[in-house]
């Protein structure tokens, strides 16, 4: 059996094993801790900044100062706080005070990956920053970046999109280079493609005809005396509407005067004031449209001279007699005929037919 200063050496070995443990252990914590930014023993500062959203940022992240670890995140949290509404995540940040000369109160804190598929870490901007040193318990202003996360996921819709956009595309080719519809009919069928090549040179030929000043249209882009007929007649136009603005002529008189307006409007006055009387049933007017018996008469005393008028175009009485029958014409004429030679016998030789017989008492 082991005698005793034996065992007390093994228990000395088991002591000096477990004391350089705990020193080794110490050690490395003081290096994690040191390569964090943040020594052991070191009084740390606390500072707290607000975000709109956390984008995943962890306890434990780091924070950075242009790319160097000068502190890490001990709390992310969201708060009630009403001043806080657009940013609610609450964060606050242990940082080691040797970079405080480093650090203003108008730096800024953004949230930023650590790679492309790192974690969210905090990244502090001072190179525009000239404020007061920053201090434990302040607030640090935040500035909201770009989420690399939702930028991947728009751009995978939009490559989404695109894939199908251009599956359509293909199955369109597709059907063009089969000869299915006009595109592909025009790929494919060369009748159709030397009808389209046989209308392109009629065009061209009808605009060349066209620039040559042939038919009514070439006239129309050629000749000059067509565009001074226009221009004249545009002339003539303008001296009308000039008359016109000086109230010359009759639509000028009509346009300027303000007499004819009166004159116009005296007469719709009256009119107006006639219409009131015949619809009143005053007036021969208003007789006509208003008393029974008068148009009764009105009816009668048409109804008598159609038939009167229907008697002469038959020959009935003196009227239709001298009306439709030509002896009484004749007669007429023949009188007229007699009285005139009658006229003429005495102007030739007064004498025979005047004489004057003169007695004295």
């Amino acid at each position: 059996m082991p005698s005793q200063q034996e065992v007390r050496w093994s228990q000395l070995k088991v002591g000096l094993i477990v004391l350089v443990s705990v020193l080794l252990l110490s050690a490395l914590l003081f290096l994690m801790s040191s390569a964090s930014g943040m020594g052991l023993f070191t009084s740390k500062m606390t500072v707290t900044t607000y975000f709109a959203n956390s984008n995943g940022l962890k306890v434990g992240a780091p924070v950075n100062l242009e790319g160097v670890t000068i502190g890490e995140v001990k709390k992310v949290e969201i708060t009630t706080d009403a001043s806080h509404k657009l940013t609610p995540v609450k964060v606050i940040m242990k940082l080691d005070p040797g970079f405080r000369a480093s650090l203003h109160k108008d730096s800024s804190a953004s949230l930023v990956k650590d790679g492309l598929v790192g974690d969210t870490v905090i990244d502090i901007n001072s190179q525009l920053a000239d404020g007061p040193p920053l201090q434990s318990g302040d607030q640090l202003p935040s500035v909201e970046t770009t989420d690399l996360g939702a930028v991947m996921v728009r751009a995978k819709d939009t490559m989404q999109s695109l894939d199908t956009t251009l599956g359509k595309l293909n199955a369109t080719l597709d059907s063009v280079n089969q000869g299915e519809g006009t595109v592909g009919q025009l790929v494919k069928n060369r009748e159709l493609f030397d009808n389209l090549n046989a209308t392109t040179r009629n065009l061209n030929a009808l605009i060349a005809g066209l620039n040559s000043g042939q038919g009514s249209a070439g006239k129309l882009l050629k000749d000059d005396q067509l565009y001074n007929h226009l221009s004249d007649m545009a002339t003539h136009f303008d001296n009308i509407s000039k008359n016109l603005d000086a109230g010359k002529g009759s639509a000028g008189k009509l346009l300027t005067d303000d007499k004819l307006y009166a004159n116009l409007n005296s007469s719709v006055t009256h009119l107006n004031s006639l219409l009131t009387e015949a619809d009143a049933g005053r007036g021969g007017l208003g007789l006509l449209i208003k008393d029974p018996a008068f148009a009764r008469k009105l009816d009668d005393t048409i109804t008598n001279l159609d038939t009167t008028l229907t008697n002469i175009n038959a020959g009935k009485g003196t009227l239709g007699k001298f009306a439709t029958d030509d002896q009484a014409y004749n007669n007429l004429n023949t009188l007229l005929k007699s009285s005139n030679d009658l006229v003429n016998t005495i102007r030739s030789d007064p004498k025979k037919y005047l004489t004057i017989h003169m007695k004295i008492f």
